[in-house]
């Protein structure tokens, strides 16, 4: 090959990740470029510039630029700057490469070369983005999409595209970035699609999904380390570390971390190696070390992480030198005014740790105002952040970036007002009171189509009693990729979580008294409001609570299964227990009235209709104060009655034709007629539907919750294909009523509730198939005599079998 084929293929196995061969073919070009002259050797060192640098060879790579001297023309020159600027990204040099890459840009714009400068927005758009400079970062990137795509430079495009998914990340736009990676990723090879992964997992950390960022750091260092991609080796295992301390395992983080700091000194990337000693810092505070010896390594880790440019990771530190000082009851107000601009500015996460840190430096100093109001600062923070999410999941795992504060507040609380009004503010940053569906998408149909397809031929399966490997796989991937395709969703637009206040529960109260239970550190406190007064009740350790809880549970749902004294002896005996510790000690607020119950973690499953003080009352469970002030307060619009069964169940049948007397005009679908997509297409516009049918609670993946009709599984997510869902649902089926554990509500019943059903009837528990029929025959009689649905289940006979039933929402 002569030079120019030697250059052009060198550079070409390098865009495709072969590093090696690329540089093998770079430095005989090299050497025949030796025979021409200077110029020549210049202008093939600008190609190992940046080839080197994606090696992780940045010494040599700032060696070969440095050592060109004035051979290369003004156009090769500037492209020589680009590349540098690129080698100091690359080091961590970011300071020095923002200046390189601006210093040059002007030359680059007039020159008539759209590569060089889709490549020389990208590197400014990162630098500034990992100097915090997102307001500069984002348009320097947008302008590299624009310039390559206007080129048709495909492969600049997608490199330029995966690098705006990162900084719009950053600037907190999980969704948005989750759908630039996937438009990028298809546009790329070797190590630029390595970097657009790593980016990718980071961005997956952010939005809380620790496991599938784990996943595809695991595949991706797999692949860095066969195709000697040394420098995102590192990259990913410092990621790697940041997954491990969000998993909550400090110690295999430090250890990881340990690894990446080795391999940043062996690159001689230092800047990177203060990241590595940030990340050996935060396994220490995740650990639990509130030492003397932590605060002065905090503190110096900080400053260390300043002069090195990492601003929001020293922030970061400096908030836990400040933290910890105030534990060991030392002045901490020099350490937070050093992070007070990051309260207004930064990644979510660093603005609400900068504001809980200034609440507990305020309340070290008895000023309770002053933390309260620091609190209300940060929970603002996260709920704007929360507000990009669609997937109710993502939105609850962003509110986990609150949970901490939230506790404070609670812990701060002086009324009973003051207790409720933060907990509600806690509990609408999980869910929003009404979540506006997305667009009907022909897509996602389909999609949920072929799941309950591979469903219907793994249930076949299952039952011949094959082993069936691949369909699991098949199963797994589709349901990953129905997923992914929700967490790329944008937020609708919609009108503000709006929260409830006292005054408006109070007036739709009416006679009704609100039971809201709420933890507050170790123990757990019940918020009452009747006639109008909020009232506060401690009733215990949380942890006792939830205890009695699960056994009251477990209880129900041996009642369902057999039938014998001991079992309801059992039954008794704990049902008792946890009356005796929620509600007995209430009894003088809620006397004999109609309640709404808002219970918390764990006790969100309870089987409440089985204890006594509710045996015969009607009440019903809500998310919250103001899910239920929403839920109560939807317009009643006219529609038609649905009734529908699923297959094998013996009851089912029978339990619908005894409905039809009430419903005489009523859309029945029995048998071959009540497939999914029917009985989906059915609910929509119906006042009242009652579905009859077995039901699966999918545990750790709640959306996956269904009902099983005659073609397979209705999912949670069919319901999103609805326009307007009925105002009254009944579900007559097992477990279907439950949900995740928190106060996201995140299953069937709340997502019925989050899209515009105002009551559902669903059971918490197994349920007893053959004592269905007649609790459903009386309470729908009692719904057509006009009774509430809280009302009408109140009125029901509850043997132990159906005890798990409960009414959910507005009641």
């Amino acid at each position: 090959m002569n030079l120019a084929e030697l250059q052009r293929e060198g550079v070409a196995a390098a865009e495709r990740g072969r590093l090696t061969e690329g540089l093998g073919l770079l430095r005989t070009a090299l050497s025949v470029a030796a025979e021409r002259g200077p110029r020549e050797v210049a202008r093939v060192r600008v190609h190992l510039v940046g080839l080197l640098a994606a090696r992780g060879e940045v010494t040599a790579a700032l060696v070969e630029a440095s050592g060109v001297g004035e051979e290369l023309p003004s156009a090769d020159a500037d492209r020589l700057t680009a590349n540098l600027a690129c080698a100091l990204a690359r080091a961590g040099r970011f300071g020095e490469a923002r200046e390189t890459a601006e210093r040059v840009l002007s030359r680059i714009r007039r020159s008539d070369d759209p590569a060089s400068l889709a490549g020389l927005l990208t590197t400014l758009g990162v630098s500034r983005a990992m100097q915090g400079a997102l307001c500069g970062a984002e348009p320097a990137l947008r302008e590299a999409v624009e310039v390559a795509t206007r080129a048709d430079l495909t492969y600049q495009t997608a490199i330029a595209r995966g690098a705006l998914a990162f900084v719009v990340a950053r600037r907190g736009d999980l969704p948005q970035a989750l759908e630039l990676f996937a438009l990028a990723e298809p546009g790329l090879v070797g190590e630029r699609l390595t970097q657009c992964r790593l980016e990718r997992a980071e961005t997956l950390l952010m939005a809380g999904l620790v496991d599938e960022a784990r996943a595809l750091l695991a595949a991706t260092l797999n692949e860095a380390a066969e195709q000697g991609h040394d420098c995102d080796l590192a990259d990913g295992l410092l990621l790697l570390a940041h997954a491990e301390l969000s998993d909550n395992d400090p110690e295999r983080a430090a250890a990881t971390a340990e690894r990446a700091r080795a391999t940043f000194a062996a690159q001689e990337r230092a800047g990177w190696m203060l990241l590595a000693e940030h990340v050996l810092l935060r396994a220490r505070w995740t650990a639990g070390e509130r030492s003397p010896v932590f605060l002065s390594s905090a503190t110096a880790t900080a400053d260390r992480l300043e002069r090195g440019g990492w601003t929001e990771a020293a922030a970061e530190a400096r908030i836990m030198a400040a933290r910890t000082a105030l534990d060991l009851g030392r002045p901490a107000g020099h350490l937070l005014e050093q992070v007070s601009r990051f309260r207004v500015r930064g990644p979510a996460a660093l603005r609400a740790a900068a504001w809980h840190a200034l609440a507990l430096e305020r309340r070290s100093r008895d000023d309770l105002n002053g933390a309260v109001a620091a609190v209300w600062s940060g929970l603002r923070v996260v709920e704007d952040h929360a507000e990009v999410f669609a997937a109710l999941e993502l939105r609850a795992r962003a509110a986990d970036l609150a949970t901490e504060l939230a506790d404070l507040g609670l812990s701060l609380a002086r009324s009973a007002r003051e207790l409720l009004s933060l907990e509600e503010r806690r509990r609408t940053l999980l869910r929003r009171p009404h979540e506006p569906g997305p667009p009907r998408d022909s897509d996602r149909a389909a999609a949920l189509a072929r799941l309950r397809a591979l469903s219907r031929s793994r249930t076949a399966t299952t039952a011949d009693g094959e082993p069936a490997p691949d369909l699991f796989r098949r199963l797994n991937a589709l349901e990953g990729e129905i997923r992914t395709e929700r967490y790329r969703r944008p937020a609708p637009r919609a009108e503000p979580s709006t929260r409830a206040g006292t005054p408006e529960v109070a007036a739709a109260l009416g006679e009704r008294v609100l039971v809201e239970l709420i933890r507050v550190g170790a123990d757990l406190h019940a918020v009452t409001i009747r006639d109008g007064r909020p009232r506060r009740h401690r009733l215990g350790p949380f942890n006792d609570i939830a205890r009695a809880a699960s056994l009251t549970r477990a209880a129900v749902r041996r009642a369902a299964e057999q039938e014998d004294l001991r079992t309801e002896t059992g039954l008794s005996i704990t049902c008792t227990d946890l009356n005796d510790r929620i509600l007995q000690p209430l009894q003088a607020e809620v006397t004999d009235r109609e309640l709404v119950l808002v219970p918390t973690g764990p006790l969100h499953t309870v089987p409440w209709a089985a204890l006594p003080s509710l045996t015969g009352r009607p009440f019903t469970v809500a998310p919250s104060a103001t899910a239920w002030f929403h839920a109560v307060r939807r317009q009643r619009e006219p529609g038609h009655v649905l009734l529908a069964s699923g297959p094998d169940l013996t009851h089912a049948g029978r339990e619908v034709d005894a409905l039809r007397h009430h419903y005489p005009n009523a859309r029945v679908l029995q048998g071959r007629n009540a497939d999914a997509e029917t009985v989906r297409d059915a609910l929509n516009g119906a006042s009242l539907a009652h579905v009859a049918a077995h039901g699966e609670f999918r545990d750790g993946n709640a959306l996956f919750s269904h009902l099983r009709l005659s073609d397979g599984p209705l999912f949670v997510h069919d319901l999103e294909e609805v326009e307007r869902l009925p105002r009254t649902v009944v579900l007559s089926a097992c477990d279907i009523g439950r949900s995740e554990a928190g106060d996201a509500a995140i299953g069937m019943v709340g997502a019925l509730l989050a899209r515009g059903t105002a009551t559902v009837v669903a059971s918490v528990t197994p349920i007893r198939d053959e004592e269905a029929p007649a609790l459903m025959a009386t309470f729908h009689r009692a719904l057509a005599e006009g009774r509430s649905p809280a009302q009408a289940l109140a009125s029901a006979p509850r043997p132990p079998g159906v005890a798990g039933f409960l009414c959910f929402g507005a009641g």
